[in-house]
């Protein structure tokens, strides 16, 4: 791992790019929002001038976040134009989810027997610390959106810290399944009355995870990040229980449950 990776992923960038990035995050969660709730209901075409007009963001992040959920495998590119919702099992979710906590697992096993530099944990840690910021206080839109920021950027320097090219372009390849992205649930917290204690628990496996990586212990590191994952699960979960989003989700046919 080198420094010139890290600055790769470093969030400090200047105001106007984060300005632009906070635009396509909140574009990012809006959209993923709408199609959980089931507003956007499967097969539903989009087109870039209704999401600026529904969500009130300009048209270039809203084209960027647009690139993102079609690489994250929820929309499909309509030859003649726009992108249209797609249709998913819970089954296909919970495999996805499942995947990123395999491939994450075994990446946080060979950071921690490889070794991380003392540097690339700081990065980490930096993270981890913005978090408990985001935290410590209301769960405001933006709020999530640097939530949102922040929580992906730790888990791509976790890719990286497995020095291991394959596994890192594994798990680029996992993101563009339904749903498994890191952040792809965090709107649930908003719905959810337990949300927040969901973010709480996934912020004290960031910090047992660091301090497992630090002492090398890859067993506990690897057990650390397939739990973490299962935390989308319990997500899911959430989103089919509470009676809001369950009535949402059902209603737009989003996802499909099997029969009792």
């Amino acid at each position: 791992m080198h420094d010139d990776t890290i600055s790769s992923l470093d969030s400090k960038t200047p105001a106007t790019a984060q300005a632009a990035a906070s635009q396509t995050v909140r574009a990012l969660l809006g959209l993923r929002e709408l199609i959980l709730g089931g507003e956007l209901a499967a097969g539903a075409r989009i087109s870039e001038l209704w999401v600026v007009e529904r969500l009130g963001v300009s048209r270039t992040p809203v084209r960027a976040a647009l690139i993102r959920l079609q690489e994250e495998g929820l929309l499909d590119v309509i030859p003649s134009g726009g992108y249209a919702v797609r249709l998913f099992s819970e089954g296909e979710i919970r495999d996805a989810i499942e995947l990123r906590g395999t491939l994450e697992g075994l990446a946080a096993r060979l950071a921690a027997e490889r070794g991380v530099s003392e540097n690339w944990l700081r990065h980490m840690q930096d993270c981890v610390d913005q978090i408990d910021e985001i935290l410590a206080g209301e769960l405001t839109e933006a709020k999530f959106s640097t939530y949102v920021e922040v929580n992906e950027r730790f888990h791509r320097l976790l890719a990286a810290a497995s020095s291991s090219s394959v596994i890192e372009r594994q798990l680029e390849k996992v993101m563009s399944l339904p749903f498994a992205s890191a952040s792809a649930f965090v709107m649930v917290q908003a719905i959810d009355p337990g949300g927040r204690d969901v973010l709480v628990l996934a912020q004290a496996q960031h910090r047992s995870l660091l301090q497992a990586i630090r002492q090398r212990e890859g067993a506990r590191a690897e057990a650390l990040m397939r739990e973490h994952a299962r935390i989308a699960h319990h997500n899911l979960q959430s989103a089919f229980d509470n009676q809001k989003a369950m009535t949402r989700l059902l209603g737009g046919n989003l996802i499909r449950r099997p029969a009792a």
